[in-house]
C-alpha cells in the first residue's frame, strides 16, 4: 500500500514522459473543468476555454504595462491584484486566486504566462499597430471571469517599420519600441551577445541535431534558435520562458542562465525534447 501510494503521487506530479512539468495533468483538459471556486459557465473565452465566474468584490485584477527593453523588443510587466502565479500546480484544480496568464497580440496567444514579467522579441511583432492581451486562468486552464466577462489587461504597441532609425526618445510613448523588427529568418536584435547560440530544426517530428545537453556557467547568455515545420510552442522548463514557433520559419529565444540546474527545452505541441540546458 505505501509502494501503490507513492507510485500514485509521483505520477500526480509528472507529465510529459514522465519529467516534472507544467503541463496538464493527466485526464485533465479544458473542457473538464474541475475545483469548486465560483461558477463554471457555458460560455467560452475566444480561445475556448470555459468562464469560471467570481463575484467582483475579491475577484482577481490584472493591468499590463510595456517598456522599450534596451536590445530587443518590449518588457512586459502584469500587475496583479487578489492573484498569484502558481506554475507548480497548473493542470490540477481551480484555486482561488491562483493560476497563470495568457498573452495575446491581436488575438492570437503567443505565450504563457507564469510570472509578472515577459520579454517580447521584436521578432515575434510584425510591422504596425497592434493589441496586447493578457488574461488570467485557474489551475485547470478555465478563464477566470466577472459579469460574464473575462478577467484580462491590455495595452497598445506599435512596431516601426523595418530600417528605422533606433534610439530613445523622452516623448515617446511607454508601448512602443525603438528597434526596428526583424523578419523571423533573421537572428534578432541582440543576438549577437548571446556567449552561446543552439541551432534546432524539428521536421516531421524529428528534431536534429538530435538532442543532447548544452553545457552553460550560470550568467551565460544562450540563444535558442529553432526552425519547426509546423506551428508549436517552445517550453524551457524551470525558467518558464516560452516562444512561438511559426510553421517553418525560425524564431529565437535568448535566455540568461541565472540559476543552476539541468533544464528541458521541449515543444508543447508535440512534446518533442529539443536539448538540456546544463547550468553549473
Amino acid at each position: 500500500m505505501i509502494a501503490l501510494a507513492l507510485l500514485l503521487t509521483g505520477g500526480a506530479a509528472t507529465g510529459c514522459g514522465g519529467r516534472a512539468t507544467t503541463h496538464h495533468k493527466p485526464g485533465t483538459s479544458h473542457e473538464q473543468a474541475s475545483g469548486s471556486v465560483g461558477t463554471l459557465l457555458a460560455t467560452a473565452d475566444a480561445a475556448g476555454h470555459k468562464l469560471r465566474e467570481v463575484p467582483a468584490e475579491g475577484a482577481p485584477e490584472v493591468r499590463l504595462a510595456l517598456r522599450p527593453d534596451s536590445e530587443d523588443g518590449w518588457n512586459l510587466q502584469l500587475s496583479v491584484k487578489n492573484f498569484r502565479f502558481t506554475p507548480d500546480s497548473t493542470g490540477g484544480a481551480a484555486l482561488p486566486g491562483a493560476g497563470h496568464a495568457h498573452l495575446e497580440l491581436d488575438g492570437r496567444k503567443i505565450a504563457r504566462l507564469y510570472g509578472p514579467w515577459f520579454h517580447l522579441p521584436v521578432a515575434q511583432v510584425p510591422e504596425g499597430a497592434h493589441t496586447l492581451t493578457v488574461r488570467l486562468y485557474a489551475d485547470d486552464h478555465t478563464a477566470w471571469a466577472v459579469s460574464g466577462k473575462p478577467v484580462e489587461g491590455a495595452a497598445q504597441l506599435t512596431a516601426p517599420a523595418p530600417g528605422t532609425p533606433g534610439g530613445h526618445s523622452h516623448g515617446e510613448a511607454p508601448s512602443q519600441s525603438p528597434q526596428p523588427p526583424q523578419s523571423p529568418q533573421s537572428p534578432a536584435p541582440g543576438q549577437e551577445q548571446a556567449d552561446r547560440t543552439v541551432t534546432i530544426t524539428v521536421r516531421d517530428g524529428k528534431v536534429s541535431p538530435a538532442p543532447a545537453r548544452t553545457e552553460l556557467r550560470r550568467g551565460e547568455r544562450v540563444a535558442l534558435r529553432v526552425t519547426s515545420d509546423r506551428a508549436d510552442t517552445l517550453h524551457v522548463h524551470g525558467y518558464d520562458k516560452e516562444l512561438a514557433l511559426p510553421a517553418g520559419q525560425e524564431a529565437t529565444l535568448i535566455l540568461t542562465t541565472d540559476r543552476t540546474g539541468l533544464f528541458e527545452v521541449e515543444t508543447h505541441g508535440s512534446s518533442l525534447v529539443l536539448t538540456q540546458l546544463l547550468v553549473r
